[in-house]
Protein backbone atom coordinates (compact mmCIF):
# COMPACT_ATOMS: atom_id res chain seq x y z
CA UNK A 1 0.00 0.00 0.00
CA UNK A 2 0.98 3.28 -0.86
CA UNK A 3 1.43 5.90 1.71
CA UNK A 4 2.04 9.64 1.21
CA UNK A 5 2.36 12.83 3.71
CA UNK A 6 -0.55 15.13 4.61
CA UNK A 7 -1.01 17.89 2.38
CA UNK A 8 -1.51 20.10 5.20
CA UNK A 9 0.92 20.56 8.35
CA UNK A 10 0.34 18.61 11.57
CA UNK A 11 1.11 20.65 14.52
CA UNK A 12 2.00 19.06 18.24
CA UNK A 13 3.07 20.63 21.43
CA UNK A 14 5.77 19.35 23.54
CA UNK A 15 5.30 18.33 26.94
CA UNK A 16 6.27 21.11 29.71
CA UNK A 17 9.64 21.46 31.11
CA UNK A 18 11.68 23.68 32.86
CA UNK A 19 12.75 27.24 31.29
CA UNK A 20 16.30 28.21 30.23
CA UNK A 21 15.96 31.75 30.14
CA UNK A 22 13.86 32.58 33.17
CA UNK A 23 13.95 30.71 35.83
CA UNK A 24 10.74 29.07 37.96
CA UNK A 25 8.54 29.02 34.13
CA UNK A 26 8.17 25.88 32.29
CA UNK A 27 8.60 25.74 28.50
CA UNK A 28 6.40 24.49 26.20
CA UNK A 29 6.79 24.48 22.36
CA UNK A 30 4.25 24.16 19.41
CA UNK A 31 6.01 22.28 16.57
CA UNK A 32 5.90 20.40 12.75
CA UNK A 33 7.40 18.13 10.54
CA UNK A 34 10.04 19.82 8.11
CA UNK A 35 9.98 16.79 5.28
CA UNK A 36 8.85 16.38 1.81
CA UNK A 37 9.63 18.67 -1.78
CA UNK A 38 7.59 21.52 0.20
CA UNK A 39 10.16 21.82 2.82
CA UNK A 40 11.45 24.83 1.22
CA UNK A 41 8.19 26.73 1.49
CA UNK A 42 7.12 25.84 4.52
CA UNK A 43 9.76 26.63 5.93
CA UNK A 44 10.04 30.53 4.68
CA UNK A 45 6.47 31.13 5.61
CA UNK A 46 6.46 30.23 8.79
CA UNK A 47 9.85 31.11 10.10
CA UNK A 48 8.48 35.01 8.63
CA UNK A 49 5.72 33.99 11.77
CA UNK A 50 8.23 33.35 14.63
CA UNK A 51 9.33 29.24 13.79
CA UNK A 52 12.61 28.11 14.08
CA UNK A 53 13.98 25.35 12.54
CA UNK A 54 15.92 22.10 14.19
CA UNK A 55 16.87 19.58 12.37
CA UNK A 56 13.84 18.28 10.43
CA UNK A 57 11.20 20.19 13.22
CA UNK A 58 9.90 23.72 13.08
CA UNK A 59 9.35 25.48 16.15
CA UNK A 60 7.93 28.16 18.44
CA UNK A 61 7.47 28.68 22.01
CA UNK A 62 3.87 28.20 23.25
CA UNK A 63 4.26 28.14 26.96
CA UNK A 64 1.29 28.67 29.27
CA UNK A 65 2.88 30.89 31.85
CA UNK A 66 3.97 33.51 29.30
CA UNK A 67 4.86 34.87 25.65
CA UNK A 68 8.40 35.80 26.81
CA UNK A 69 10.41 34.46 23.79
CA UNK A 70 10.37 36.61 20.58
CA UNK A 71 11.55 35.80 17.67
CA UNK A 72 13.90 38.51 16.56
CA UNK A 73 15.54 39.64 12.78
CA UNK A 74 17.39 42.49 12.01
CA UNK A 75 16.72 44.38 8.99
CA UNK A 76 19.72 45.23 7.30
CA UNK A 77 18.75 48.18 5.47
CA UNK A 78 17.81 49.73 9.04
CA UNK A 79 21.04 48.53 10.86
CA UNK A 80 24.35 50.40 11.87
CA UNK A 81 26.63 49.71 13.62
CA UNK A 82 27.47 50.79 16.95
CA UNK A 83 31.28 52.11 17.90
CA UNK A 84 31.11 49.26 19.93
CA UNK A 85 30.17 46.65 17.11
CA UNK A 86 32.86 48.89 14.94
CA UNK A 87 35.52 48.13 16.82
CA UNK A 88 34.29 44.25 16.95
CA UNK A 89 34.74 44.41 13.09
CA UNK A 90 38.16 45.44 13.36
CA UNK A 91 39.50 42.99 15.63
CA UNK A 92 37.84 40.30 13.58
CA UNK A 93 39.69 41.47 10.81
CA UNK A 94 41.99 38.36 10.76
CA UNK A 95 39.19 36.32 10.51
CA UNK A 96 38.41 34.79 6.50
CA UNK A 97 34.82 33.96 6.13
CA UNK A 98 34.29 30.34 3.93
CA UNK A 99 30.86 29.07 3.01
CA UNK A 100 30.22 25.31 3.03
CA UNK A 101 27.49 22.77 2.52
CA UNK A 102 25.93 21.67 5.80
CA UNK A 103 28.83 18.79 6.06
CA UNK A 104 29.64 17.87 9.81
CA UNK A 105 33.57 17.93 10.39
CA UNK A 106 35.90 16.90 13.02
CA UNK A 107 37.12 20.10 13.42
CA UNK A 108 34.01 21.66 13.86
CA UNK A 109 33.07 19.09 16.56
CA UNK A 110 36.41 19.67 18.18
CA UNK A 111 35.28 23.41 18.27
CA UNK A 112 31.71 22.76 19.44
CA UNK A 113 32.92 20.46 22.29
CA UNK A 114 35.05 23.12 23.93
CA UNK A 115 32.48 26.27 23.34
CA UNK A 116 30.12 23.89 24.99
CA UNK A 117 32.38 22.31 27.58
CA UNK A 118 33.44 26.24 28.40
CA UNK A 119 30.25 27.91 28.09
CA UNK A 120 27.70 25.71 28.41
CA UNK A 121 28.49 22.75 30.79
CA UNK A 122 25.26 22.31 32.38
CA UNK A 123 22.75 23.12 29.44
CA UNK A 124 20.40 20.82 27.32
CA UNK A 125 23.19 20.17 24.76
CA UNK A 126 26.18 19.25 26.89
CA UNK A 127 25.83 15.46 26.40
CA UNK A 128 26.29 16.19 22.32
CA UNK A 129 28.62 13.45 20.80
CA UNK A 130 29.85 13.51 16.85
CA UNK A 131 27.29 11.47 15.76
CA UNK A 132 24.59 14.13 17.67
CA UNK A 133 26.81 17.09 16.54
CA UNK A 134 26.30 15.58 12.63
CA UNK A 135 22.55 15.68 12.60
CA UNK A 136 22.19 18.63 14.08
CA UNK A 137 24.71 19.96 10.95
CA UNK A 138 23.57 17.67 8.28
CA UNK A 139 20.10 16.68 8.99
CA UNK A 140 18.35 19.19 6.83
CA UNK A 141 16.06 19.26 4.22
CA UNK A 142 16.24 23.13 3.09
CA UNK A 143 19.24 25.31 1.65
CA UNK A 144 21.64 25.11 4.58
CA UNK A 145 25.11 26.32 4.76
CA UNK A 146 27.98 26.24 7.07
CA UNK A 147 29.78 29.40 7.73
CA UNK A 148 33.37 29.32 8.78
CA UNK A 149 35.61 31.35 10.21
CA UNK A 150 39.64 31.10 10.22
CA UNK A 151 42.40 32.57 11.85
CA UNK A 152 44.47 33.81 8.77
CA UNK A 153 47.73 33.81 10.50
CA UNK A 154 47.06 30.59 12.64
CA UNK A 155 44.81 29.30 9.83
CA UNK A 156 42.60 27.65 13.34
CA UNK A 157 38.81 27.12 13.11
CA UNK A 158 37.88 30.09 15.14
CA UNK A 159 34.30 30.29 14.85
CA UNK A 160 31.07 28.38 12.85
CA UNK A 161 27.21 29.52 12.51
CA UNK A 162 24.99 26.84 10.81
CA UNK A 163 22.71 29.16 8.59
CA UNK A 164 19.82 28.77 6.66
CA UNK A 165 19.21 30.93 3.64
CA UNK A 166 15.55 31.78 3.12
CA UNK A 167 13.90 33.98 0.53
CA UNK A 168 14.24 37.07 2.77
CA UNK A 169 17.02 36.56 4.64
CA UNK A 170 19.66 34.11 6.73
CA UNK A 171 18.49 32.23 9.60
CA UNK A 172 21.26 31.71 11.86
CA UNK A 173 20.57 28.37 13.60
CA UNK A 174 22.95 27.88 15.63
CA UNK A 175 26.63 29.09 16.45
CA UNK A 176 29.98 28.54 17.67
CA UNK A 177 33.12 29.70 18.74
CA UNK A 178 36.37 29.32 20.44
CA UNK A 179 35.93 30.70 24.18
CA UNK A 180 39.73 31.57 24.24
CA UNK A 181 39.38 35.07 23.25
CA UNK A 182 36.63 36.65 24.83
CA UNK A 183 37.85 40.21 24.50
CA UNK A 184 37.03 39.34 20.63
CA UNK A 185 33.17 38.97 20.75
CA UNK A 186 32.83 36.19 18.77
CA UNK A 187 29.15 36.11 19.09
CA UNK A 188 28.48 39.64 18.08
CA UNK A 189 30.98 39.57 14.67
CA UNK A 190 29.26 36.18 13.46
CA UNK A 191 26.04 38.44 13.74
CA UNK A 192 27.69 41.60 11.96
CA UNK A 193 29.16 39.32 9.70
CA UNK A 194 25.52 37.93 8.78
CA UNK A 195 24.38 41.37 8.13
CA UNK A 196 27.43 41.77 5.30
CA UNK A 197 26.52 38.43 4.04
CA UNK A 198 22.80 39.31 3.46
CA UNK A 199 23.65 42.61 2.14
CA UNK A 200 25.85 40.99 -0.86
CA UNK A 201 22.89 38.65 -1.30
CA UNK A 202 19.68 41.36 -1.56
CA UNK A 203 18.36 39.87 1.50
CA UNK A 204 16.93 42.47 3.69
CA UNK A 205 16.56 40.20 7.16
CA UNK A 206 18.82 38.04 9.68
CA UNK A 207 16.78 35.89 11.53
CA UNK A 208 18.81 35.72 15.27
CA UNK A 209 16.58 32.93 16.97
CA UNK A 210 14.18 34.35 20.51
CA UNK A 211 15.05 37.75 22.32
CA UNK A 212 13.26 36.97 25.75
CA UNK A 213 12.90 39.72 28.28
CA UNK A 214 14.88 39.52 31.80
CA UNK A 215 17.22 36.91 30.46
CA UNK A 216 20.79 38.40 30.57
CA UNK A 217 21.48 35.27 28.17
CA UNK A 218 19.76 36.61 25.42
CA UNK A 219 20.13 40.52 26.32
CA UNK A 220 23.03 41.20 23.61
CA UNK A 221 20.54 40.84 20.92
CA UNK A 222 18.65 43.75 21.80
CA UNK A 223 22.28 45.64 21.24
CA UNK A 224 21.80 45.78 17.57
CA UNK A 225 20.11 48.84 15.93
CA UNK A 226 17.29 47.60 13.21
CA UNK A 227 16.02 44.79 15.05
CA UNK A 228 12.44 43.58 14.53
CA UNK A 229 10.07 41.35 16.73
CA UNK A 230 7.39 39.27 16.04
CA UNK A 231 4.58 40.34 17.99
CA UNK A 232 1.19 39.37 18.16
CA UNK A 233 0.90 38.08 14.48
CA UNK A 234 3.54 40.71 12.96
CA UNK A 235 6.83 41.99 12.99
CA UNK A 236 7.59 45.63 14.87
CA UNK A 237 10.54 47.90 15.68
CA UNK A 238 12.25 46.54 19.23
CA UNK A 239 11.35 49.26 21.35
CA UNK A 240 12.95 49.29 24.81
CA UNK A 241 13.20 46.09 26.79
CA UNK A 242 10.99 47.53 29.23
CA UNK A 243 7.54 47.74 26.79
CA UNK A 244 7.85 43.76 26.96
CA UNK A 245 6.73 42.76 30.27
CA UNK A 246 3.31 42.58 29.95
CA UNK A 247 4.56 39.61 27.68
CA UNK A 248 5.45 38.06 30.74
CA UNK A 249 2.06 37.75 32.45
CA UNK A 250 0.11 34.19 32.32
CA UNK A 251 -2.20 36.04 30.27
CA UNK A 252 -0.03 36.94 27.55
CA UNK A 253 -0.74 33.25 26.22
CA UNK A 254 -3.61 32.66 23.41
CA UNK A 255 -5.04 28.70 23.42
CA UNK A 256 -3.17 26.42 21.29
CA UNK A 257 -6.13 25.49 18.72
CA UNK A 258 -6.71 29.76 18.35
CA UNK A 259 -2.36 29.64 17.68
CA UNK A 260 -2.96 27.15 15.32
CA UNK A 261 -5.72 28.28 13.87
CA UNK A 262 -3.98 31.92 12.96
CA UNK A 263 -1.24 30.35 11.37
CA UNK A 264 -0.43 31.14 7.32
CA UNK A 265 0.14 28.06 5.65
CA UNK A 266 1.67 28.36 2.24
CA UNK A 267 0.08 26.65 -0.89
CA UNK A 268 2.42 23.17 -0.62
CA UNK A 269 0.50 21.25 -3.73
CA UNK A 270 3.08 22.56 -6.11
Amino acid sequence: MRHSLPLAPQFYVTAPQPCPYLPGRMERKLFTALQGDAADKLNNSLSKQGFRRSQNVLYRPSCSDCAACLSARISVEDFRPSRSQRRTLNRNAHLRRRATSAWATEDQYELFRTYLDVRHADGGMADMDVFDFAAMVEETPIRSRVIEYTDSETRDLTAVCLTDVLDDGLSMVYSFYSPDVPAQSLGTYMILDHVEIAREAGLPYVYLGYWVPGSPKMGYKASFSGLELYRHGHWEPFQKADAYTADTHPMSTDPIAEQVANISLPDLRG
